[in-house]
């Protein structure tokens, strides 16, 4: 049975790199292997200047308990506090099962990465074109037009650029909405199948690992596509029983392709991102810069215009 020790209190990390933590990983693998203690291990690691171990050492000596010194960091170090868990307490080899979190974790920042780059070009083009409205507010002033001066006279001017700003702040908040959607979400792709797996390989059956997953820190942060991951996994071990195949296997292969499967998604929705971000565009932004860059400009023109009798 896995004893929940209390939370500490420091506030997880959300700027933690996925990267950073799975060499951490792999550095303390080779430590363990080479015969270190853990603590000694998370010490070795703090003094090459790892700021995370640094942190997770400050909280050991200030008497916070190991997982909980290692969930405080957020991010990829919740996978790492989870595997520990369970690798600890079924006995499993800790090293190797570092090595297998190392790899997991780059693997899934590697899949975030592309999506994130697949990303980069549409989001870049969308921010550049929501200043196309005040760029032709601005237009107008460089063009020596007393734009000033007309929307204080001019109600019908005023009410122009009274409703294209407000244009510009909804084409902002739905710009930032659609970009939200399709980055990637929180969480390693796949890391629950890893844990049961870690857990049957240790020698627990597999009522007792899903147990141990349930019950471990990953569970307790990670509650978005609960369901479906514990569908998947089922499916696996119920495929693992039909075929006499080792479990620990095919809920490894499932893991893999759910971190393929999550690069692909990203990449599809980084690919519908661009049509997408058209539909700001032509209801809000376009109609922006006629009202706060064409429309006073006009009514300036026909207010400096005599009209002939």
């Amino acid at each position: 049975m896995v004893i929940r020790v209390q939370r500490a209190s420091s506030a997880p990390r959300e700027d933690t790199s996925a990267v950073d933590a799975a060499t951490s990983v792999q550095t303390l693998a080779v430590l363990l292997q080479a015969g270190a203690v853990p603590a000694a291990a998370w010490r070795h690691l703090a003094d090459t200047g790892d700021t995370h171990a640094q942190a997770v050492v400050a909280r050991l000596d200030a008497g916070v308990p190991l997982l909980e010194a290692i969930e405080a960091e957020g991010g990829a170090w919740i996978d790492l506090a989870a595997a520990w868990e369970i690798a600890t307490t079924v006995g499993a080899p800790l090293a190797e099962v570092l090595r297998i979190i190392a790899e997991t974790v780059r693997d899934a920042a590697s899949a975030a990465d592309d999506v994130r780059i697949a990303l980069a070009e549409p989001a870049g083009t969308a921010r550049l074109l929501l200043w196309m409205p005040l760029a032709g507010l601005l237009l107008g002033f460089a063009l020596g037009f007393d734009t000033v001066g007309v929307v204080m006279r001019n109600p019908l001017a005023a009410a122009c650029v009274l409703v294209g700003l407000g244009l510009v702040g909804v084409a902002r908040v739905w710009t930032r909405r659609l970009l939200r959607s399709a980055r990637p979400g929180p969480g390693t792709p796949g890391m629950r199948a890893e844990l049961v797996a870690i857990a049957v390989s240790g020698g627990a059956s597999v009522e007792r690992a899903l147990h141990l997953v349930a019950t471990s820190s990953l569970s307790e942060h990670e509650h978005e596509h609960e369901h479906e991951q514990s569908h998947r996994i089922s499916a696996v071990l119920d495929l693992s029983r039909a075929a006499g195949v080792p479990a620990a296997e095919l809920l490894r292969a499932s893991a893999a392709q759910e971190r393929h499967a999550a690069r692909v998604q990203g990449r599809i929705r980084a690919a519908r991102l661009s049509s997408r971000l058209l539909l700001p565009l032509g209801v809000c932004t376009l109609p922006a810069f006629l009202l706060l860059g064409v429309a006073p400009l006009l009514l300036s023109v026909l207010g400096s215009t005599p009209i002939p009798l």
